[in-house]
């Protein structure tokens, strides 16, 4: 798209830090964890620090002789440091594969071997609890950020290191490899560029120009290796906005750590803004000052919304839906204010952003798309990834004429808002919009912490609820909340540990309804439908 393209040299993970370090070295970066590959700097970081972490990180893997256009996948223990290192790699002219702390062993190994057994950046907890063993032989070289073990070399940052400039690849070339969330099956490996990189940040940087007019501290808890965290960062360290990056989303956690930053700026996966609704009734006013809540990774629930922004004390908060995707980064939006949110229609995801992206839903059935037909959702942008890296073909047949497929299938309302009904293969024929079910009863039932709607027993929707404190789902309550649905069959309630989840919080719906059908075929005593 023409805005996406003028200009655009590339946004580089090699020297990411760099044009911040130089014009706010001291640009407040705060954790709630200490870095593996430097503790001795403790939680309290600034840009320079990060800055200079980053060049010894890759003079290391200069020393070791990782060189550009090698792969070097990075799995470890969660923190921080996973980006770091991620930023490292780059800064040699290496492509990273950055993998998920919550991926097994067996997922990585087969990425891994996908990728044909590249270098690979782990630490002794993850390497002799989690990897198979022929991970040590089979990869190039596997470089131990902590701990020690037999095959593999240590990689220590040495901070007398003379700092040497960052190798610059070509815009169009890999340059950074993350994966889908694989709520289907194995996740795929998306190649991104630097400028298709630089392409989804415009329309995020233009947005947050628009709205957000003043210094404010962001907040962060996003999966360290989803190329959201790119773009978020970037807005903020250009914007010069101090940042805090959380890796434990736990409620109490989280409530300290805002009562004590009180945070503008909240960016999250939407499941867990649902964890997060119970800070809104502390009294130390964590969520006060929010201005604006940040989601890119799936449509928010209205209850979540207002909750949320109905504990800050700010004039105008607001709620900045994103719709987008691992391959092509966000392609609509639209902002909520807090009068508005119980209100909004939670499946409307928004509008295209002109000269950015484009959007077109695409006959299903041979009938227009509406709310009863919706049809095939398939957006333009230029910062759609070069290709599933191994798996191009695949990546193609999602493809028709520069149009990408998103795999959801939705409507357009007459004033051109897209409306997000339901995954393509989470579709269950006769019932209607599964998500837009969810919503409703979450708004219905403040004691749900998670609703799912998969097809359970012969395909019929079975509702399956974790609720928030554990205890039994009122049934009188539930039978209210449902009376204008389509008929479900009973509830089951399951814990929130029990649900299967992806790194960015979302459930595995097709999993869960696998579950649910061995639970009916083969019951145990963890199986726990709910009497009606």
């Amino acid at each position: 798209m023409i805005l996406q393209r003028i200009g655009n040299r590339g946004l580089f993970l090699g020297s990411f830090f760099d044009g911040a370090a130089k014009k706010s070295p001291y640009q407040k970066i705060t954790l709630d964890h200490e870095l593996d590959i430097a503790p001795e700097l403790g939680s309290d970081l600034t840009v320079y620090a990060c800055a200079n972490l980053v060049a010894e990180m890759a003079s290391a893997l200069r020393d070791l002789r990782v060189r550009p256009g090698d792969k070097v996948a990075v799995y470890k223990e969660d923190g921080f440091d996973i980006f770091l290192l991620t930023c490292a790699v780059a800064r040699v002219g290496a492509v990273p594969v950055a993998l998920s702390p919550s991926l097994s062993g067996e997922v990585v190994a087969e990425l891994l071997n996908r990728c044909d057994w590249p270098h690979l950046i782990t630490d002794e907890k993850k390497l002799l609890g989690e990897l198979p063993p022929e991970v040590t032989k089979r990869c190039e070289r596997v470089l131990l950020v902590t701990g020690e073990a037999e095959g593999t070399t240590p990689l220590r940052r040495d901070p007398e290191a003379h700092p040497r400039p960052f190798t610059r690849t070509r815009t169009t070339r890999p340059a950074l490899l993350t994966h889908t969330s694989g709520t289907t099956d194995i996740p795929k490996l998306v190649v991104h560029t630097a400028r298709s990189l630089r392409a989804r940040y415009r329309p995020q940087a233009l947005g947050a120009r628009l709205l957000i007019r003043g210094r404010e501290t962001l907040a962060v808890r996003v999966s360290f290796v989803h190329s959201r965290l790119v773009t978020a960062l970037a807005i903020a360290l250009r914007r010069g906005f101090p940042i805090v990056i959380t890796k434990d989303a736990t409620p109490e956690r989280i409530a300290d750590i805002f009562a004590e930053t009180k945070p503008g700026l909240l960016e999250a996966h939407p499941n867990t803004f649902v964890e997060w609704e119970p800070l809104a009734d502390d009294p130390r006013g964590p969520l006060s000052n929010v201005v604006a809540l940040s989601s890119t990774f799936d449509a928010i629930h209205p209850r979540t919304v207002q909750k949320i922004l109905g504990a800050s004390r700010r004039r105008r908060p607001f709620h900045l839906q994103l719709y987008g995707q691992s391959e092509v980064g966000p392609t609509v939006g639209r902002a909520t204010s807090r009068r508005r949110s119980m209100s909004a229609d939670g499946r409307c995801v928004g509008f295209p952003f002109p000269g950015m992206t484009a959007v077109r839903v695409v006959d299903r059935d041979g009938r227009a798309p509406g709310p009863g037909d919706p049809g095939f959702i398939e957006v333009r942008s230029d910062g759609r990834a070069l290709t599933y890296f191994g798996e191009d073909a695949r990546f193609q047949r999602q493809l028709d004429d520069g149009w990408w497929r998103m795999g959801d299938v939705g409507y357009r309302t007459r004033w051109g808002c897209l409306h997000v009904s339901d995954r393509e293969v989470d579709v269950i024929p006769g019932f209607g919009s599964a998500l837009e079910a969810e919503d409703l009863l979450m708004s219905r039932l403040d004691s749900l912490l998670e609703v799912v709607v998969v097809p359970g027993d012969e395909g019929a929707p079975t509702p399956v609820v974790v609720t928030r404190d554990g205890g039994p789902l009122d049934l009188v309550q539930w039978r209210k909340a449902a009376a204008q649905l389509a008929p479900m069959r009973p509830p089951v309630q399951l814990s929130l540990d029990e649900l299967p989840r992806t790194a960015t919080a979302k459930v595995r719906r097709l999993e869960l309804a696998r579950l649910l059908r061995d639970r009916t075929t083969e019951p145990g005593p963890d199986a726990r439908p709910t009497e009606e």
